[in-house]
């Protein structure tokens, strides 16, 4: 896709889900140490408005980074109006795209510690020269954003929904690690399912398969309540994905359920058994199964081998039993079945 078409897309879907820090630390305290030393790209992130810029610029100190990027792109329908971090900012004219840059965060304000106050000394201050306006757009396809891409070590961010898989082919083709929050119909992405199948990404340590609380513009009708005066609305496939090591992917499941025919029948259209359920699996079946795709939530590829899905593999493309289609099935083989 071209980058005129990807905005395009962009200015035709509601994409405006601003991440709560709640869920943002709840997430990435799990990967404090692999920040050290690192370089962070947020892409997708205005820096008076994100959280994610909010959560590195606090706590680039604590995490020893190296640098902190930021970009927004021109034409964000909240820039400076809807989610100010720093309040003044709601009266000051709306930017258009710029990037921030931050290899360090002193205490400015004197008061002993790194805060919030700190930050906001240091994107006003024109000695530290941390705050440029772009060229082009800001999209995180533009050629300025691939360059800073490419000098980041992790990237991450909240990137729009209706972009996830341009922007996954992105990071993945320049070799980045990642921690990004997407849609759980990503995994039916041909190209996403390649991925696990390779175990080069997997799901994080939150949320998978129950959602979270996003915050949106004043102008969107569809939200779910009001807290603190904004709008929240609740995206309920919404969960974490990243290529960094997740503990929870390494520790193989207790299988302790036995085959029968009886209670796992095979697919009519497909060589492969039928489990219902990531619990149901049978630790004794050396053949294909069939199992829900929330599996690969709990997918350790030393337990594990990944052989494709139903609609990229089964005739028909569905998987049936006695002639009923039932639900989508991610095909799998034990590699340490447990044979009497």
């Amino acid at each position: 896709m071209a980058r005129q078409d990807l905005a395009k897309a962009k200015d035709a879907k509601r994409d405006e889900f601003y991440t709560q820090l709640s869920d943002i630390e709840k997430e990435l305290v799990h990967y404090r140490d692999y920040f050290r030393g690192k370089v962070v790209f947020c892409n997708c992130d205005d820096p008076y408005e994100s959280n994610f810029f909010k959560y590195f610029a606090l706590n680039f100190n604590a995490l020893g980074l190296k640098k902190l990027i930021a970009t927004c792109y021109d034409g964000s329908p909240i820039a400076q109006q809807e989610l100010p971090l720093f309040p003044e900012a709601e009266t000051e004219p709306k930017r258009k795209a710029y990037k921030v840059e931050i290899s360090e965060v002193p205490d400015l304000d004197g008061n002993g510690s790194t805060d919030l106050t700190d930050v906001q000394l240091l994107l006003k201050s024109s000695a530290h020269n941390v705050k440029a306006e772009l060229k082009q757009n800001g999209s995180f396809d533009s050629p300025e954003s691939i360059e800073l891409l490419k000098e980041a070590d992790i990237v991450v961010t909240n990137p729009p929904f209706s972009l996830f898989k341009e922007f996954l082919s992105l990071v993945v083709k320049y070799d980045k690690q990642f921690i990004i929050i997407g849609n759980t119909n990503a995994l039916h992405y041909k190209e996403m399912f390649s991925l696990f199948q390779q175990d080069k990404i997997r799901t994080g340590y939150t949320n998978f398969n129950v959602g979270m609380y996003f915050q949106v513009p004043d102008t969107y009708e569809k939200f779910h309540h009001i807290e603190n005066g904004k709008k929240m609305a609740r995206v309920s496939t919404s969960c974490w994905y990243t290529n960094l090591p997740v503990l929870k992917h390494k520790e193989e499941l207790i299988l302790i359920k036995h085959y029968t025919p009886e209670e796992y029948p095979t697919y009519d259209n497909y060589d492969a058994i039928n489990v219902n359920t990531y619990t149901d699996i049978p630790c004794d079946y050396e053949g294909v199964m069939g199992v829900p795709i929330t599996f690969l939530d709990k997918f350790a590829p030393s337990q594990f081998e990944i052989l494709g899905t139903s609609t990229f593999d089964m005739e028909k493309g569905a998987p049936y039993i006695k002639g009923k289609r039932i639900y989508e099935r991610v095909l799998i083989r034990n590699k340490k079945p447990q044979i009497s």
